[in-house]
């Protein structure tokens, strides 16, 4: 393809033509359409992986998934992203419609502006500057998703495996996430902590409360149990990453009435971990105390567990250096290198290659209102062009 053919892409345009996509997580309505248009006008081989499956509360989902990549040289170089949005909440709270992709006084307005259709255009439209430039040092590629914002399992997790069995190389990626705190540029995401989601249940016998040796009382074991799990120190914490935290979101009885010894009582926490653990030793160890507990009162507790992520961390190197050095360049200021907030997609790519999260300030992700200065696209555009440049510089 030769300059003069090569389009070069406005980020605000591309954002608010995604935006006005009203791509509410599982569905498409188009995005991916929109997006392999654009890649493909900038010579990229375009590849629609669709996978299906059981999704959230058991509901059948198909997910658009996409992988483009231009080139053939080593490093190749990959960015990462979704184009599924979360519900937007009650439209009539909004400045404006939240599928409008308003402009107000240099900020654009919509659902999807920070988390995280900005950061793909800003991608998008800094590879077809260097593309207008001149041929890349390297391969370019993107993964991009419509499976970020729900359950997760028929998007990058899916990709990412079917990449692996066909032998494809990926050398590093960034992840455009919002994961700047408070300026453009203060914060990059090298690791996430682990999610382990657990749901037990403790099996007593329903009876009279004035009888009570003809039932067994599920409540008392159930407030023992989870007592003894929220009172165990998991570690103090791990390089880069705080303590591990176990957290209880529910306990539940269900008795509207006040005579009745209930015939179960059920519980569900949530574990954040750090890469002192991993998924299944934190499994064993839950299982293991709920054993004893049975053994101890006699009633029957069942657990099932879903680990939707392990923890990791991309350790200090030439692909974290390159990124710190490109942003400070460009922006002024040079990046922390956090572990902190919930889970992303990198947890899927760090099985193929380094990854780290790079992106827009994210503080109205997910809101009423969420926004972006146009000014703060531009400028993550020329953060990514650098970040592109410096990275095929060093690896």
């Amino acid at each position: 393809m030769s300059r003069a053919s090569t389009p070069v892409i406005d980020p605000v345009e591309l954002t608010r033509d995604l935006i006005r996509i009203p791509s509410v997580t599982p569905a498409d309505e188009g995005a991916m359409d929109v997006l392999e248009r654009h890649l493909t006008a900038l010579g990229f081989t375009c590849r629609r992986l669709a996978f299906e499956g059981p999704g959230g509360q058991g509901v059948h989902a198909r997910i658009e998934n996409l992988y483009a990549r231009r080139g053939t040289a080593s490093p190749n170089l990959c960015f990462a992203g979704h184009t599924d949005v979360v519900p937007t909440g009650p439209s009539d709270q909004w400045s404006s419609q939240p599928f409008n992709a308003e402009v107000k006084d240099g900020v654009l307005y919509g659902r999807g502006a920070v988390d995280m259709k900005g950061g793909i255009a800003a991608w998008v439209a800094a590879v077809s500057q260097i593309i207008a430039d001149g041929e890349p040092a390297g391969s370019l590629s993107f993964l991009i998703t419509g499976d970020e914002e729900g359950p997760a399992l028929h998007g990058t997790k899916r990709v990412v495996e079917a990449l692996a069995a066909e032998g494809e190389v990926i050398d590093a990626c960034v992840v455009g996430e919002p994961s700047s705190s408070q300026q453009l540029g203060d914060m990059i995401k090298v690791g996430r902590r682990g999610s382990l989601n657990t749901w037990i249940t403790v099996h007593g016998k329903q009876g009279h409360v004035a009888y009570p040796e003809r039932a067994a009382n599920p409540a008392p074991v159930i407030a023992k149990l989870m007592a003894r799990l929220n009172d165990h120190v998991l570690d103090q914490g791990y390089e880069n990453f705080p303590p591990s935290n176990l957290e209880i979101t529910t306990i539940d009885i269900g008795n509207p009435a006040t005579n009745i010894i209930p015939a179960q009582a059920t519980a569900r926490l949530n574990i954040r971990f750090n890469p002192t653990h991993t998924g299944d030793a934190l499994i064993d160890w839950l299982n293991r105390e709920a054993g004893a507990m049975q053994a101890e009162t006699g009633l029957q507790i069942t657990l099932e567990h879903l680990c939707s992520g392990e923890a990791f961390l991309t350790e200090p190197g030439a692909f974290v250096e390159a990124v710190q050095d490109a942003v400070e360049a460009v922006a002024g200021r040079r990046p922390e290198a956090s572990t902190t907030g919930g889970t992303s997609d990198a947890r899927f790519i760090r099985a193929l290659c380094p990854v780290l999260e790079l992106g827009l300030v994210g503080q109205t992700m997910h809101q009423i209102d969420e926004r972006v200065p146009m000014s703060e696209l531009e400028t993550l555009t020329a953060v990514y062009r650098r970040v592109i440049k410096t990275v095929f510089e060093r690896l």
